[in-house]
């Protein structure tokens, strides 16, 4: 005799007695949770997010232009879960998952919890891979691992979205699956990405999630947290690496304090609430990289980080900075001064540090790092004191090839096995005699060469990553020729 077990789905009912802009207050909800899935009227979802005395404090998650005091509210014993699955890739879907790209529905493989529990430490491994961002100055100096929380911060207009965007286009070839999460932005800010996923054919591996400034704030808030659920799907089941890009933490964090505002909590510093610190670490600890057991997915966080002024103390950045396993920091000055990407290397940090760096580059990047910073060092003092002796001069002069050899166009990621090429040329003289505004030039003029005469040098430098006695005999022939037809 087969018996049958009927499921027991449990309903609670209640009634909504205030609105105020995003935030219902409901009645008669007496035994609902944190995080959990609420549907107002015949059509709004909302999710509740905290409790007072007389009341359930429930954030909408939709248009509100048709709620009013004495709707029904109804919910289930269940947390608020999205549609993930492989079809989401190449789409473009909002804050519930749903598409806003007008090319259909889309079929849903599973359904995960926008508040998911971070991996345990037992179920993570460190960080021995990298994860190429296409960025010669970040790839040669501050490497970013799989699963590595790497910030980027900087004042407005000086390139943050570019280096995340960059990041995303780097990882064409590479078995990644990436997610572009937009918070907050403007609509045309969020085309022009759009528009360069589809010159670059970024959609066969990339996905965006979007709350732009026009939607409501619940949609802004909850947005990273859905963009991490459906990374999530692919890290778990798919045992995929993800790169997350947030696009940006600093409108989450007003999104955050607007909704904290009309929820009664009380205010500290710069007006955020006691908690802003916990909505973003419970974020970004969900990254990592997870062991064989658990399949051997990773998922890597960029979040970006808007500062005023160059305030890198600041509550947002400098609690964000504390959670993160490294920053970027992207200097007005430098910007100004035409040094693109304008990453200022003394005030940025990789905790991870070469440890998933190519063995080759690792090498040839020993003092890249420190040499570049007594550049820009002696560079600001002679420009306060004329008449430099002619030692200066030749530091100076090679401290701008350098810079000449680290500048980058935006948006034509480098990867990897020519950035070891630019590397070893440098190493080994190959510039010592180039004009800085000829050095971009002639290295690009050598790693053509060496793609169209050597092909097969390039595709062992990329299998080994590191620079054996073959791969070094074949580049210095390179340099030879290439030095002598140059005479």
């Amino acid at each position: 005799m087969v018996s049958k077990i009927n499921l027991l789905r449990l309903k609670e009912h209640g009634t909504v007695a205030e609105i105020r802009q995003d935030v219902i207050h409901v009645v008669g909800l007496t035994n609902c949770m944190n995080g959990q899935l609420v549907r107002i009227g015949d059509s709004a979802d909302g999710v509740i997010l905290g409790f007072d005395l007389d009341y359930v404090l429930v954030l909408l998650v939709g248009e509100a232009s048709g709620i009013k005091p004495g709707d029904k509210v109804v919910t289930t014993m269940s947390e608020f879960r999205v549609p993930v699955g492989m079809e989401f890739i190449g789409r473009r879907v909002n804050a519930l998952c749903q598409p806003i790209d007008g090319g259909g529905a889309i079929r849903e493989d599973a359904r995960y919890p926008i508040f998911g529990v971070a991996p345990s430490v037992l179920e993570r491994v460190p960080l021995k891979e990298e994860l190429q961002t296409g960025t010669k100055i970040i790839d040669m100096m501050k490497p970013v691992g799989k699963g590595q929380r790497m910030l980027i911060l900087g004042d407005r207009m000086t390139g943050k979205t570019t280096l995340g965007v960059d990041a995303i286009l780097s990882q064409k070839g590479r078995n990644v699956i990436c997610i572009y999460c937009c918070i907050g932005k403007a609509e045309a800010a969020l085309n022009r990405i759009v528009d360069l996923f589809e010159r670059n054919n970024c959609w066969s591996y990339s996905l965006i999630v979007a709350a732009t400034a026009s939607e409501p704030m619940g949609q802004q808030y909850l947005a990273p947290y859905v963009a991490t659920s459906v990374g999530e799907y692919f890290m778990y089941e798919k045992n995929a690496n993800v790169l997350v890009v947030f696009d940006d933490f600093t409108k989450h964090a007003w999104a955050y304090r607007q909704i904290s505002l009309l929820l009664g909590r009380a205010p500290g510093r710069d007006a955020y609430p006691g908690d802003i610190f916990y909505i973003h670490s419970q974020l970004v600890e969900r990254a990592g990289k997870l062991n064989s057991d658990r399949g051997g997915g990773s998922m890597t966080h960029l979040p970006i980080v808007e500062t005023l002024q160059g305030d890198i103390a600041g509550y947002i950045p400098s609690n964000i900075v504390s959670m993160t396993d490294g920053q970027i920091y992207t200097s007005s000055n430098l910007f100004g001064e035409g040094f693109k990407p304008a990453i200022d290397m003394g005030l940025s940090v990789s905790r991870i540090g070469n440890k998933v760096q190519w063995p080759a580059m690792k090498k040839l990047t020993g003092m890249l790092q420190l040499e570049f910073v007594r550049y820009k060092e002696l560079e600001r003092l002679t420009r306060i004191r004329a008449g430099a002796s002619p030692e200066v001069e030749e530091r100076l002069r090679r401290g701008r090839v350098l810079e000449e050899v680290l500048k980058q166009p935006e948006n034509k990621p480098v990867p990897a096995e020519e950035q070891t090429i630019i590397l070893f040329a440098l190493n080994q003289g190959f510039l010592d005699d180039v004009d800085p505004e000829h050095v971009r030039s002639r290295l690009s003029a050598l790693v053509q060469q060496i793609r169209q005469d050597t092909p097969e040098l390039i595709d062992d430098l990329i299998r080994r990553r590191e620079l054996t006695d073959a791969i070094k005999e074949g580049l210095h022939g390179h340099l030879k020729r290439f030095a002598d037809s140059s005479v």
